[in-house]
């Protein structure tokens, strides 16, 4: 069995609850719409992996409407925890709990995530510790674990939704003594300057 799993960060694409900085200048209506896109163009790179993976989904009471929307073959996990670090801290204690050796937890913030990022930052977990992947943002759109050096405190202490958060975790790793592999930074879709350089970028290509 692969001793792989990864953590799909998701969200329940209602209208007003999702995207909030992107719907103040295109409306809640096409933020949720874009949300849908983006989180399915997400799926549709997963599905080409080999590893095993979790929708792990919010709010908890929003199961059947996902399986309604994307349907009931798909692994779900519901998220726990009163803010982003608790959510994600728990969800790693129980990938672990299911004795799992390399965790990796992603967002659903960057449609155009390479699978390459993905098996890079699993196979970095052969030697490291940790793998972090910063978003232009001062955030993070990836981090992972091995079960021998996983440590919950990693989440304590962050000042979500910050610019900091990346610089942040990146010193609580210190703290823990942990080593981490860094991945390339890249871009979450956030705003509509986020949207705009995306769609430049897509015709150059």
């Amino acid at each position: 069995m692969d001793d792989r799993c990864l953590l799909f960060f998701i969200k329940n694409p209602e209208k007003g609850k999702v995207k909030t900085r992107l719907a103040s200048a295109v409306g809640p209506k096409m933020a949720a719409e874009l949300y849908k896109r983006f989180l399915l163009e997400m799926l549709f790179t997963l599905n080409e992996g080999t590893f095993l993976f979790y929708l792990c989904y919010a709010p908890e009471n929003s199961l059947e409407d996902f399986k309604r929307w994307l349907g009931g073959h798909y692994l779900y996990m519901p998220q726990t925890g009163e803010n982003l670090g608790e959510r994600m801290k728990n969800a790693f204690l129980e990938a672990f709990s299911m004795n799992f050796k390399r965790v990796v937890l992603i967002g659903s913030d960057i449609p155009d995530l390479p699978l390459d990022f993905i098996e890079e930052a699993f196979t970095s977990l052969q030697k490291q510790d940790g793998v972090i992947g910063p978003s232009l943002d001062g955030g993070y759109y990836l981090i992972g674990f091995k079960n021998t050096s996983f440590s919950p405190r990693i989440f304590d202490g962050i000042r979500w939704g910050t610019d900091g958060v990346f610089e942040e975790t990146k010193k609580a790793f210190n703290r823990e003594t942990l080593t981490v592999h860094t991945l390339k930074p890249l871009r979450d879709i956030d705003t509509v300057e986020d949207l705009r350089t995306r769609a430049l970028r897509k015709k150059r290509e």
